[in-house]
C-alpha cells in the first residue's frame, strides 16, 4: 500500500483537529471539495475499513477515524452547495423487524458515506412491508438489512420474499449481515451478498455495483 497524506493519514489514525485543518489548507491550496473527497478522504476510510476486517482496529478506533471523517466533511459542506459530489450509488438500509440493535448498522453507514454512498437509514424494528415502501420510493441501488438475533434472522428472509412478492426484487441488491448471520444463510435465503462487518460491508456494495 502507498504511503498516505498527511490528510489520510489525520483521518485513519483519527486526528479530528488536524483532519479539519489540513482539508481547509487543501481548500485554500485550490482543491476542488469533489478531488479533496474523492482522492483523500474516500481512500483513507477505504484503509480504516481494511484496518478494520484484518483485527487492526475496533469499535473505538473505527469511531475516531469516522469523526476525523465528519471533522473534514463540515469544512467542505458549504463548498458543495454549488458542485455536489456524485455519488457511488444509493443505498437504503435497516435493521429487521423485532431487531433493535443499531451499533452495527450504525457503522456500516458511515463507511458507506465515507466512501462515497448516498445512504437513507431507515432505522430500527423495520417491517417487510416498510421495506418494501422504500424501496418502491427511494429506487436504491442496494438494500442493506441487519439482523443482531437469531430470533430475529428469519425476518430477513421473509423481507426478501415480500420484495420478491411486489415484484421488486430484481431492482435492487440485497446485502445482509449481523453477528449470528453466515454467507450460508445468505446464500439460502437468496440475497446478494454477506457482509462480515462494516468495513467489508462498504466494499461489498461496491463491488456489485461494478459487476
Amino acid at each position: 500500500m502507498s504511503a498516505l497524506s498527511p490528510l489520510q493519514e489525520a483521518v485513519v489514525v483519527g486526528d479530528w483537529d488536524k483532519a479539519a485543518e489540513l482539508t481547509t489548507q487543501e481548500v485554500k491550496s485550490g482543491r476542488q471539495p469533489q478531488e479533496i473527497i474523492g482522492q483523500q478522504l474516500q481512500p483513507a476510510m477505504d484503509v480504516v475499513g481494511r484496518k478494520f476486517s484484518d483485527g487492526e482496529y475496533f469499535l473505538p478506533d473505527m469511531l475516531m477515524a469516522g469523526r476525523a471523517m465528519a471533522r473534514a466533511m463540515e469544512v467542505l459542506k458549504p463548498l458543495l452547495s454549488d458542485s455536489p459530489v456524485s455519488s457511488l450509488g444509493k443505498v437504503v438500509i435497516g435493521t429487521v423487524k423485532g431487531d433493535v440493535h443499531d451499533i452495527g448498522k450504525n457503522m456500516v453507514i458511515m463507511f458507506l458515506k465515507g466512501t462515497g454512498f448516498e445512504v437513507t437509514d431507515l432505522g430500527l424494528d423495520i417491517p417487510d412491508e416498510k421495506f418494501v415502501q422504500a424501496v418502491r420510493e427511494e429506487k436504491p441501488d442496494i438494500l442493506g438489512m441487519s439482523a443482531l438475533l437469531t430470533t430475529t434472522m428469519p425476518n430477513l428472509s421473509s423481507t426478501i420474499k415480500a420484495l420478491q412478492a411486489a415484484g421488486l426484487r430484481q431492482n435492487v441488491k440485497v446485502v445482509i449481515g449481523g453477528a449470528p448471520v453466515t454467507q450460508d444463510y445468505a446464500d439460502q435465503v437468496g440475497a446478494d451478498a454477506y457482509g462480515h462487518d462494516a468495513g467489508q460491508a462498504a466494499q461489498i456494495c461496491r463491488t456489485l455495483l461494478q459487476s
